[in-house]
């Protein structure tokens, strides 16, 4: 499955369901891993940015795109050339800004958490240690309450009723999408497969209840 086909096609999903508000939380696109440089400060790829305008070029054209992002450029610029490939292809487009709430405002200590994750032997094993609340509240904020801030801030936006069709973009890193796989949608990371590039999950309404849905399992309600 190449970058971005689970995530449109869970928009499809919702859309031929009848869903008008979606609000999609996401990871960026392809990104650069260069030696020395600090972690957030790695672009995308010019795969990436083909990668981004090709969703963008596939979204419904019935939906309106607003954006928010991580401060991170590479995912400023993801939601970017997705909003614009919409655009080119007909579609409605909002602004795009940043908001603080979609980086890593969990990490309190980078330096103390890259430690950390070496001393557990895998990124997958340090999120173990964080979701189940065994990691130094020094080094991350509870993952719970991580959780919790994001979800209340895509349901602060899903409350809106925009007058038209509508996806709230939201591009955030993996770390946050594995965040609220297991701590909302009970996916942990041992057994279900890596977030890639582009993967999303989308919160929206039915029947007058708030829900979400990652592209392998049914939606279930969400409450924070």
């Amino acid at each position: 499955m190449n970058p971005g086909e689970t995530t449109l096609q869970l928009i499809n999903d919702l859309v031929d369901e009848g869903i008008e508000h979606i609000v999609l939380l996401m990871r960026h696109s392809a990104r650069e891993y260069e030696p020395g440089r600090h972690d957030l400060l790695n672009p995308l790829t010019d795969e990436g940015r083909g990668l981004a305008r090709q969703l963008g070029g596939a979204i419904p054209k019935s939906l309106t795109l607003r954006g928010f992002t991580s401060p991170a450029e590479r995912c400023v610029e993801t939601a970017a050339l997705i909003m614009e490939a919409h655009k080119e292809g007909g579609g409605l487009t909002m602004r795009n800004r940043v908001v603080e709430a979609l980086g890593v405002f969990y990490v309190l200590d980078q330096m103390k958490m890259f430690m950390a994750m070496q001393a557990t032997g895998s990124m997958v094993s340090f999120q173990q240690e964080w979701f189940s609340e065994n990691v130094s509240p020094d080094i991350l904020m509870p993952s719970h309450t991580s959780a919790a801030i994001i979800a209340r801030l895509m349901l602060e936006k899903l409350k809106e009723k925009p007058e038209k069709s509508r996806l709230d973009l939201m591009v955030s890193h993996d770390f946050t999408i594995y965040l609220l796989k297991d701590q909302l949608l009970d996916q942990d990371s041992t057994h279900y497969p890596d977030v890639i590039y582009l993967d999303g999950i989308a919160v929206f309404e039915r029947d007058g209840k708030a829900f979400i849905q990652s592209h392998h399992e049914p939606a279930v309600e969400l409450r924070v």
